[in-house]
């Protein structure tokens, strides 16, 4: 069985996986990040539904859960949220609190969370969230799912350093286990990655990325309608 250790450098307590040689989130800023390119790259928070499904490819950190679950409760919306987050590499708990003890905007819901996280807790349910990590190489984990996504957070290492995380069999499990309508967002503008997600039958579009990134993805499934 592979390692499935994470293998973590820290730059001024920002994790950095010695894997891929790459930062978990932005080193300018990390939350800001999540924000502009997951939250607003979905048209979060003016889609959400009582059972809106977020799935997520790379859990890292949970910054993205967090955010989510805040934007969830600031906007008022009553319900659950359901968020599937796929991950090969979890971190540890102690890595995780770590990590998120950047943002303080977050401090409320990470202490909160962080129980579940030290006790290496991978299902668990709230009033307001279900969350379920699946653990696994998510060339195999995704296309086994059952169920469809409303919005997908696509946060994997950069392409270049973590191909298998953007190949275009996974882009297309990834299409088809999106609902009608659903849409997903991702900080690379890649044109191999933007051809795979137009293959599969995503209508791609390039936005303005944030900070140093010119450009992100997001891309819409259409529906039996349009």
């Amino acid at each position: 069985m592979p390692d499935q250790s994470p293998l973590l450098d820290w730059r001024d307590d920002i994790p950095v996986s010695t894997r891929f040689d790459d930062p978990y989130y932005s080193l300018d800023n990390g939350l800001a990040e999540t924000r502009h390119t997951f939250l607003a790259g979905n048209a979060l928070p003016e889609r959400f539904h009582d059972g809106f499904h977020i799935a997520e490819l790379g859990f890292g950190t949970g910054l993205n859960l967090l955010a989510a679950l805040l934007l969830w409760r600031a906007s008022g919306q009553a319900g659950r949220l359901i968020y599937t987050t796929f991950e090969l590499y979890p971190l540890s708990g102690t890595e995780m609190v770590r990590a998120q003890a950047r943002f303080a905007d977050l401090a409320g819901i990470a202490a909160e969370l962080a129980p579940y996280w030290h006790k290496n807790i991978r299902v668990f349910t709230l009033p307001d969230l279900s969350f379920t990590m699946i653990n696994g190489d998510a060339r195999q984990t995704v296309p086994a799912w059952e169920a469809q996504a409303d919005a997908w957070f696509l946060d994997g290492f950069a392409p270049a350093k973590n191909p298998e995380l953007w190949a275009p069999d996974l882009m297309q499990a990834v299409h088809d286990h999106s609902a009608e309508r659903g849409t997903l967002a991702t900080y690379t503008a890649a044109g191999h990655v933007r051809r795979a997600l137009a293959e599969a039958g995503f209508a791609v579009t390039r936005q303005p990325g944030y900070g140093r990134k010119r450009h992100m993805t997001t891309a819409r499934k259409a529906s039996a309608e349009d």
